[in-house]
């Protein structure tokens, strides 16, 4: 790995540590000898899942989020416990949020969310194995969704709209349409 630019940390300092991500401030020493602070989120990464169903629907779900002030649809998502494998991540999220259940995943590729400032690393996944579950197991208590099934010309729609409007579901739409799904 290639460390061009490298930026030496001389001092960090913990800010906050918290239930989704934990802040603090590094000093760092720059390439050009000059010393700057970086402000960094550290997280433990998260998964999403492109769901789609036996009538080729894709599964989404709606819910409120906090720091936009609005409802986003997206692909079922959630964040990596400790000493969970993504893929057991994956699943887990994809029935607490939707109801279903799948036995096949399928890595499709990893991406860092914000780079600038976090090193959340955010792994997807597909399927299109999914059955719904006859006890579903529901969300976390904080966690309020709607679950939608959309087709793929439902859901670029709804970009053009902005009601999907983030970087792991924008992406997902992207590869069903780049598949020709």
């Amino acid at each position: 790995m290639t460390k061009k630019f490298e930026e030496k940390t001389i001092h960090s300092t913990s800010i906050y540590e918290g239930k989704v991500v934990d802040l603090r401030v590094d000093e760092v020493s720059l390439p050009n000898g000059k010393t700057t602070k970086r402000e960094l989120i550290k997280h433990p990464g998260a998964v999403a899942v492109i769901a789609i169903t036996k009538e080729d629907k894709i599964l989404f779900v709606e819910q409120y989020r906090k720091p936009l002030e609005k409802s986003l649809v997206e692909i079922p998502a959630g964040k990596v416990e400790q000493g969970e494998a993504p893929e057991v991540t994956a699943k887990r999220e994809l029935e607490e949020e939707t109801g279903y259940t799948t036995g096949e995943l399928s890595f499709v590729t990893s991406f860092y969310t914000s780079p600038g400032f976090a090193d959340e690393l955010m792994h997807i996944y597909i399927t299109d194995e999914v059955e719904k579950m006859e006890e579903p197991i529901g969300s976390d208590e904080d966690e309020f969704v709607d679950v939608l099934e959309l087709t793929l010309d439902e859901a670029k729609e709804l970009v053009e709209q902005e009601r999907i409007h983030d970087a792991k579901t924008t992406y997902a739409i992207l590869y069903l349409h780049a598949l020709g799904r």
